[in-house]
């Protein structure tokens, strides 16, 4: 069986895998250009990049795709993807380092830590009474694995934790939960508006004008989720004309962020370029699913693997 690993981290993925299964053989490339060497070939991928229709096209003998981030929303909508081609993901994993992301950007808001940098930039000895966790409210849309892990986080610092998620679980970190109907009541009484809910046609757009118009001129609006949830029209409306603090974005609609627009220049935003979900320890947290995906792949167990998409 011909597997490719097209990755950053694709040598540590190989060196890992390849004593497990001896009669697999493994190949290895950090570059997505360099999967064309191998797309007539393959027939398994594990990839992060955001394989084209066209190398679909082309691989004609390709079964199985293994995608090493959460999202395959993209890959489903490619025309040139067989039914045939199963996907998975590695949905699941990214509770540490996204849960520790919202903290970092909820203190960064709060202390206005771009400024603390820009004084030491300019050599500035400037000083303010920072905000504090302690004691305010914090709305979390999305009470999956991620939601939780910010939920617990959150406890730690003081917070009220308000969930917001279709279906309502008994999670200890919250405090209460709310259906997304009720989001612009939610929004009104939190603090920091946290979004990690996957993008689906329900959730495009979900924090938009209504939404904004709700909440307190102190609030926050944290975005580590997908660029579809958030109305930006809305947003850059309501940052513009004070209706809230701030904000801050790890995703976008359109990525990389058009260097002309209007939210670089907002000196209330906080930027980052889609990094929430990384880590330095990556590919020892995609490792297990992948090792066990691969497993049951060879043994047949094919509609068994973990985070199979349906479709």
């Amino acid at each position: 069986m011909y597997v490719l690993i097209s990755d950053r981290d694709a040598g540590e993925y190989k060196k890992a895998l390849a004593p497990i299964f001896p009669d697999v053989e493994f190949h290895a490339v950090v570059r997505e250009a360099d999967i064309q060497d191998h797309v007539e070939k393959m027939e398994v991928l594990v990839t992060v990049f955001r394989v084209s229709d066209e190398l679909l096209k082309q691989a004609v003998k390709l079964q199985w795709i293994q995608v090493t981030t959460a999202g395959v929303n993209y890959l489903l909508d490619r025309p040139s993807l067989k039914k045939e081609v199963i996907v998975t993901s590695c949905r699941g994993i990214h509770g540490p380092q996204m849960s520790e992301m919202a903290v970092l950007l909820m203190l960064a808001l709060n202390r206005d830590f771009p400024q603390v940098v820009r004084n030491q930039v300019r050599r500035r000895w400037e000083r303010w009474p920072g905000k504090l966790l302690f004691q305010k409210q914090v709305g979390i849309l999305g009470m999956g694995v991620i939601g939780e892990a910010i939920a617990d986080k959150c406890k730690c610092f003081g917070m009220t934790v308000l969930g917001i998620d279709i279906v309502e679980r008994k999670i200890a970190s919250v405090d209460a939960f709310y259906h997304p109907d009720k989001l612009p009541e939610v929004a009104g009484k939190v603090d920091y508006l946290i979004l990690t809910a996957p993008s689906t046609p329900e959730t495009k757009k979900i924090v938009g004008s209504k939404v904004l118009s709700r909440m307190k001129p102190t609030a926050y609006v944290i975005n580590i989720a997908r660029g579809e949830l958030v109305d930006e029209a809305a947003l850059i409306e309501a940052l513009e004309s004070g209706k809230i603090a701030g904000a801050a974005l790890d995703t976008l609609p359109v990525e990389p962020l058009p260097e002309d627009h209007p939210l670089w220049r907002a000196k209330n935003v906080i930027i980052t370029p889609h990094v929430g979900g990384m880590s330095d320890i990556y590919c020892e947290q995609t490792l297990p699913i992948i090792e066990e995906n691969l497993r049951r792949f060879i043994q047949g167990e094919r509609r068994d693997l973990i985070n199979y998409i349906e479709r």
